[in-house]
């Protein structure tokens, strides 16, 4: 047994779920045993390991619930394009966009993604992200699907840190079935997800519910398909113009709605009424040059729980740090860092379904665990891109 002593800390910020706010804790040591956090007190006695944090600032790892990293090629000429004034819409009908990343993954092999993505995944866990949301989505095709997916299997089996995969099968109209969109659903319902379902590595299912994407009828019919062989619904909601996504994610139970910057009143209130999590990507907006983000006061007015994510992707958002997106939450949807902090971490721990294990510091919750250089919360976001991260722990373990 792995027994290790944090000593000399600064202040921990956490939820707590017993009083369900953000706690200040000073004056205490953690006690980890294993990958588990034991204890949390004063003067904890024992002939321990010790880790001497120098009066430094914890918090608890990032859970980053939305990201799209398993991908071959970038696009950064897609970016260039938008400097120049071309949209993200502009683009993608011309043939860019979701379509241009098709070919990179269906040509790659498995040993080739899965090195592309654990480095990814080592960037991650140095800007403090410990669990991870990873969709397929740029295979489209079953072949290619189940890739990606394996992919990221063996890249959690051999990473530190924990990857929960979600098919998006239902991420574009793959070229080949430009004109014959129910074709192309139809392979989703029939054959894609059966297999993937038999494949065991997907939890859940996610699908991009977006005028130009897929409808509403047609993502109900896929998720609908999807819950029917046990993956969990998640969506794309109302990012560019409201097209009922948010009201669709209440009918069905999705345990989360992302993006959410065109939402409607009514599908704020569907939400709240059915306690379906908004998961919001600033970093999105912010890469494509938009002003629009999400009506988080809103939403959280509604009474609807805010997650916060990278949407860490080749096309739209090529940003891997969760402090960075707290800043941008502070600056540009207006939220409290306490409620940047719970965005990033317990709330978008319940998203996954994993609030028992990560997201806050607590005893019996595993020890995935932060050390800033810093003295207080403010200081993450006021940093912006320096990312002031002295070490990362994942399940007990310093990873940095």
């Amino acid at each position: 047994m792995t027994t290790i002593k944090l000593t000399n800390i600064g202040e921990i910020a956490t939820y707590n779920s017993d009083s369900e706010t953000i706690d200040y804790i000073r004056n205490r040591d953690i006690l980890i045993k294993d990958d588990l956090i034991d204890k949390i007190d004063t003067n904890i006695i024992g002939d321990y390991e010790t880790f001497d944090c120098k009066n430094r600032f914890i918090t608890p790892g990032f859970v980053d619930p939305h990201t799209h990293p398993v991908f071959f090629n970038g696009r950064e000429e897609e970016f260039g394009l938008r400097l120049q004034g071309a949209t993200y819409q502009e683009i993608a009908e011309k043939g860019g966009g979701i379509n241009s990343s098709i070919n990179g993954v269906r040509n790659a092999t498995v040993g080739e993604l899965v090195e592309v993505v654990t480095k990814r995944m080592d960037r991650f866990l140095k800007l403090g992200t410990t669990t991870i949301e990873a969709k397929s989505g740029y295979g489209l095709d079953v072949e290619s699907e189940l890739k990606s997916l394996k992919a990221l299997d063996i890249v959690n089996k051999n990473h530190p840190i924990d990857i929960i995969p979600t098919f998006l099968g239902a991420h574009a109209i793959p070229p080949e079935y430009k004109s014959n969109t129910e074709g192309y659903i139809d392979l989703l319902c029939n054959e894609m997800i059966p297999v993937v379902a038999k494949q065991g590595i997907a939890k859940y299912c996610d699908v991009f519910c977006e005028n130009g994407y897929f409808n509403v009828i047609q993502s109900r019919r896929i998720l609908e398909t999807a819950k029917q062989y046990g993956l969990i619904p998640r969506l794309h909601a109302d990012e560019f113009e409201d097209s009922g996504a948010a009201e669709l994610a209440a009918e069905l139970g999705a345990v989360s709605a992302d993006h959410l910057m065109a939402v409607s009143d009514v599908g704020i209130a569907k939400m709240a009424e059915a306690n379906i999590t908004a998961t919001l990507l600033p970093g999105t907006t912010f890469f494509l040059g938009s002003t629009n983000y999400a009506p988080v006061k809103k939403l959280i007015d509604a009474g609807v729980n805010i997650a916060l994510a990278t949407d860490y992707n080749p096309g739209s958002c090529h940003i891997q740090s969760m402090p960075f997106i707290i800043s941008l939450a502070c600056i540009y949807l207006g939220m409290s860092v306490e409620e940047a902090l719970l965005a990033t971490t317990y709330n978008s721990a319940k998203t996954l379904q994993l609030d028992k294990e990560v997201g806050s510091i607590e005893a019996g919750k595993n020890a995935d665990l932060i050390i800033w250089d810093v003295e207080k919360l403010i200081e993450i976001p006021y940093n912006v891109t320096d990312v002031p991260i002295v070490k990362v722990l994942k399940n007990g373990q310093f990873v940095n």
